[in-house]
């Protein structure tokens, strides 16, 4: 195995995020943590672009979204309005991931 992807995969095991599998999901990883999600594009045999986070509802695949002060998941058929842990979460989430797989 090449040993950069080794690396990522080290750190990523050490943050606590997981790559779920989706067979329906062919491009990209899935990463989650803590109920937070973000796919990250495959490249090659690793890791690519990183998209952003958001949850997983009932409805798919939510982002968040602000509107005025107020800050929401939303997805087709789908709003929940996100408190103050959700947000720092999904934003700790996100500085980990990208930690995990910078080069």
């Amino acid at each position: 195995m090449n040993p950069d992807l080794l690396e990522k995969l080290e750190r990523l095991l050490a943050a606590q995020i997981e790559i779920v599998p989706f067979d329906t999901i062919t491009n990209h990883f899935v990463m989650a943590r803590g109920g937070f999600v973000a796919l990250v594009e495959k490249q090659g045999a690793g890791f690519g672009r990183i998209g952003s986070g958001g949850i997983m509802s009932e409805k798919g695949f939510a982002c968040l979204v602000w509107r005025g002060p107020a800050a929401f998941f939303v997805a087709k058929n789908f709003e929940q309005q996100a408190n103050i842990d959700q947000i720092k979460g999904l934003r700790q989430f996100d500085i980990d991931l990208r930690q995990a797989l910078q080069t």
